[in-house]
C-alpha cells in the first residue's frame, strides 16, 4: 500500500483559529509519523464523503473518490466507553462549548456545568456530533487539548484528533454524512506495506 504524507496546511484555519491556537495552554506534542495526516489507498466499499473510524488501529479515514482516503491519527475511548456502529453527522460546531455529563462529573471530578469553547476546552477546535436517527449518541469526533494521546486509547469515549486535523476534516465533511465506527476487534484491514513513505 502506498501512503503519502498529506501536505500540512493551515489554509483551513480561520483568523480566530490562528489566534486561539497561537498561545494554546498546552504543550505541542510530537505525534508519531504514522498518526500524521496521510493520503492512502482505500480498498473498502464506503462511498466518498464517508468517515470510517478504526478504533483498534487508532485511525480515522475520510473517504475520497477513486479508491483513496485521508487517514488521520486519533485517540479513542476505552472499549467499555466507546460507541460502535453506523451513525450520521447530526451537528457541526466550531470551538464548541463542553457540557460535562453527570457521568463525567462523577468520574473526573467537579467541572463547571459548561466550559466555553477555546484552546483549554477538551473538545478543541471543532466538534462533529454523531446521531442515530434524530437522537444524539453523545459521541463526538472532536479536537483535543491533549495531543500527546493521539494513537492511544484513553478514558474518554469520544474520538479525539489534533486540532489542525479536526479543522481539516470539519471543512470536508457534510451534515448527514455517514460515519462508520468499527467495534474493537474488527479492524479495517487497511495495511501499510513496506513501501509507505512519509
Amino acid at each position: 500500500m502506498q501512503t503519502t504524507l498529506s501536505p500540512s496546511t493551515d489554509a483551513s484555519m480561520t483568523p480566530r483559529d490562528r489566534q486561539l491556537l497561537a498561545h494554546a495552554p498546552y504543550a505541542q506534542a510530537s505525534v508519531p509519523e504514522q498518526y500524521l495526516r496521510h493520503i492512502v489507498d482505500y480498498p473498502r466499499k464506503e462511498q466518498p464523503g464517508t468517515i470510517l473510524v478504526d478504533t483498534d488501529a487508532r485511525y480515522l479515514y475520510y473517504v475520497l473518490p477513486d479508491g483513496k482516503a485521508i487517514r488521520y491519527g486519533v485517540a479513542v475511548g476505552e472499549e467499555a466507553m466507546a460507541f460502535s456502529g453506523v451513525a450520521r453527522v447530526g451537528r457541526l460546531a466550531e470551538w464548541p462549548d463542553w457540557v460535562p455529563t453527570p457521568e463525567i462529573q462523577a468520574r473526573l471530578g467537579p467541572y463547571p456545568a459548561r466550559v466555553p469553547g477555546g484552546p483549554a476546552n477538551p473538545l478543541g477546535a471543532r466538534g462533529i456530533y454523531l446521531y442515530v436517527g434524530n437522537k444524539d449518541t453523545l459521541y463526538r469526533i472532536h479536537g483535543t487539548n491533549q495531543p500527546e494521546y493521539i494513537g492511544q486509547a484513553i478514558s474518554s469515549g469520544c474520538i479525539r484528533m489534533r486540532n489542525e486535523d479536526v479543522i481539516d476534516l470539519f471543512d470536508r465533511v457534510k451534515l448527514d454524512a455517514t460515519v462508520v465506527v468499527l467495534p474493537p476487534g474488527q479492524s479495517a484491514q487497511i495495511e501499510t506495506g513496506p513501501n509507505w513513505r512519509g
